[in-house]
């Protein structure tokens, strides 16, 4: 996906505490090159040095650890530090990494991949197949990892380069977790992995300073193309900080929001990156009063005003789209009609052309009559919900206040409000909630609307959808799934589309915004899934210095 660059010449005035950025980063430079003037115009230190401005949240709490977090779990990324047996290319087409060959068997349950026998650990060992399956068989048979291998039953080892994986049920979407989990040596695994990493990738960790930064430089031995850009600084910053570490040119690439994107730096262009990330809202579709529980808890479920279909319908007819685009994120996105627009597995019959008079028609036919407050209600009911949002996120809290605002030109009132997560949490399944998702693969479409998927929060249950999702897992091929997410989403008769179920009301892509300093090449960027951070740096090992 491309990116729109705009250039900048004039210095603006931020907040934030400058000394503190400025220290911060000035910690990350641990070569002692020269430091960077208040003007923002300094030079980088090197031709094959880079310093990156990720936010506070992307640093990995377990460390480098693909059996935890790393590279996997909400933010999906390419571990840089270990090798995948499968990647992705700038179009997201599969491509072999670790793997020379891979096969599904007809059932589905079995896939073989053939590895290459050239490769080595950074200690010095070889990376086999049996690697490969203390790999797999760690994660799918431990507690601890955000990846999920729970279908695989068994990886086996049939030789030092051929390793088999044995599914409890066809799941062709684990291809997509494959490309970005590492490999871990059998040998070297252990307590305190995560803090001191042996790898096989394209990096390697020379320091990490917890809170603060991580360094990374090329593995002179990785078997592929030697890395373009030798050190890599990471830098964890809140918006305030990453921002002042632009103005004083001490940063090379920083994250920032839309909300900042009027902001101008000497030495650096606002570039815009395109994204899968989506910004919707989930639909209740049950009646109050019940419960769900979730490894124990037990959490309120339903929405006496959500959970009429009529409803949902209208509010997805009605919101405008546009005018969030425009007025809140300043242009940088597009407009979403589901979680993951653009892929090939979405469906163009998500979309729903905005007709606010067709919305009104809807509701006046479903018996929700205009109050003197201009509120509707039917049988007692208000038309009136809470929509909670991340309180920490500037962008969300706007998107939240337009939705409203826009609502109640249909007589529903909306009240944004504000929380951290475990707050909005509890409330996930009883009132609409402003959420972040995207991906560079089609899991989220069945975990958001499978009757027992964990991200089902709209409590959204058809047989026949959930055939369809399954289905679509089943195939062998995986362009043969595609079908089958778009029935899903579809079918002509049912589904979660707006004319449909209407279980979300998906409203913005967000491009991923960043401060570059003038005359770095970060090559051509794959779609961002959700979340600003290690997704930039995917392919870090291409970015050079155009000088």
């Amino acid at each position: 996906m491309g990116h729109i660059e705009r250039a900048v010449s004039r210095r603006a005035v931020i907040g934030g505490s400058l000394a503190c950025a400025l220290a911060a980063v000035s910690a990350g430079c641990s070569n002692g090159s020269g430091g960077a003037s208040a003007s923002g115009s300094a030079a980088p230190a090197s031709n094959n040095e880079v310093i990156v401005v990720m936010n506070a949240g992307s640093e990995p709490a377990a460390g480098f650890d693909p059996l935890v977090s790393w590279g996997c779990g909400e933010h999906v990324h390419e571990p840089l530090i270990q090798s995948t047996l499968i990647t992705t290319d700038d179009h997201l087409n599969f491509v072999n990494d670790l793997a020379t060959d891979y096969l599904c068997s007809d059932d589905g349950l079995t896939w073989t991949f053939t590895i290459r026998d050239d490769v080595t650990f950074t200690d010095g060992e070889p990376l086999t197949a049996h690697d490969v399956a203390f790999t797999v068989n760690s994660i799918a048979r431990g507690t601890a990892s955000e990846a999920d291998l729970s279908m695989v039953t068994e990886a086996v080892a049939l030789s030092d380069t051929v390793v088999e994986l044995h599914l409890s049920k066809p799941y062709n979407a684990l291809l997509y977790t494959l490309a970005v989990m590492g490999i871990v040596p059998e040998h070297a695994y252990g307590e305190g992995y995560g803090a001191n990493p042996i790898g096989s990738g394209r990096y390697m960790l020379e320091q990490w300073d917890r809170g603060q930064q991580v360094i990374l430089r090329a593995n002179p031995d990785y078997y592929g193309d030697a890395p373009l850009m030798e050190r890599v600084v990471i830098v964890f910053m809140d918006e305030d900080a990453a921002l002042a570490a632009v103005q004083a040119g001490q940063v090379d690439i920083a994250y920032t929001y839309a909300t900042h994107a009027q902001q101008a730096f000497d030495g650096y262009a606002l570039v815009s990156y395109g994204s899968v990330d989506s910004r919707g809202i989930s639909l209740p579709c049950v009646p109050a009063g019940g419960t769900k529980t979730i490894d124990g808890v037990s959490y309120a479920q339903g929405n006496d005003v959500t959970c009429d279909i009529a409803v949902r319908r209208a509010i997805n007819a009605a919101v405008d789209r546009q005018a969030v685009i425009d007025h809140v994120i300043a242009g940088y996105g597009s407009i979403a009609y589901s979680v993951g627009d653009g892929m090939p597995w979405t469906s163009d019959d998500m979309r729903v052309e905005r007709d606010i008079d067709a919305a009104l028609r809807t509701l006046e036919d479903a018996g929700w009559i205009a109050g003197e407050d201009g509120v509707r209600g039917r049988d007692g009911v208000r038309a009136a919900f809470d929509l909670w949002y991340s309180s920490d996120d500037s962008v969300r809290q706007a998107i939240a206040n337009e939705f409203a605002n826009q609502m109640s030109k249909l007589g529903i009132a909306v009240t944004p409000r504000g929380g951290s997560w475990d707050e909005i949490y509890s409330h996930q399944y009883e009132q609409p909630v402003l959420w972040g998702w995207g991906s560079n693969s089609p899991v989220e479409v069945y975990e958001l609307n499978y009757s027992t998927g964990w991200g089902n929060y709209a409590s959204y249950e058809s047989e026949t959808v959930d055939a369809y999702l399954d289905a679509a897992l089943a195939q062998p091929d995986i362009e043969a799934s595609y079908a089958y997410w778009k029935r899903a989403q579809w079918d002509g008769e049912e589904g979660i589309a707006p004319q449909g179920a209407a279980t979300w009301c998906w409203i913005a892509n967000v491009d991923h915004l960043y401060f570059k300093r003038e005359g770095l090449d970060v090559a051509d960027q794959k779609p961002h899934p959700h979340g600003h951070g290690w997704s930039l740096v995917n392919n870090v090992d291409r970015w050079s210095w155009n000088r």
